[in-house]
């Protein structure tokens, strides 16, 4: 899969949070760490991957980000 992982990290939270952009401003999960964050957002995005399959709607676009 070649979807955009965006992880901050958030001193209001102080957690790190990580974020899947094509997927919507809903699709975030969290971490302690850095890697905690990243294995958390590549869990939620195979879940999604799943769950748009299973209802036979169709993944979102790959899209390029600029960098910020």
């Amino acid at each position: 899969m070649k979807y955009s992982i965006l992880i901050q990290w958030s001193e209001e939270d102080k957690t790190y949070i990580a974020g899947l952009p094509q997927w919507g401003k809903y699709a975030q999960t969290h971490g302690e760490s850095y890697e905690e964050a990243l294995k958390n957002a590549k869990e939620v995005l195979e879940d999604l991957v799943y769950a748009y399959e299973e209802m036979g709607k169709p993944l979102p676009q790959l899209q390029n980000l600029q960098t910020i």
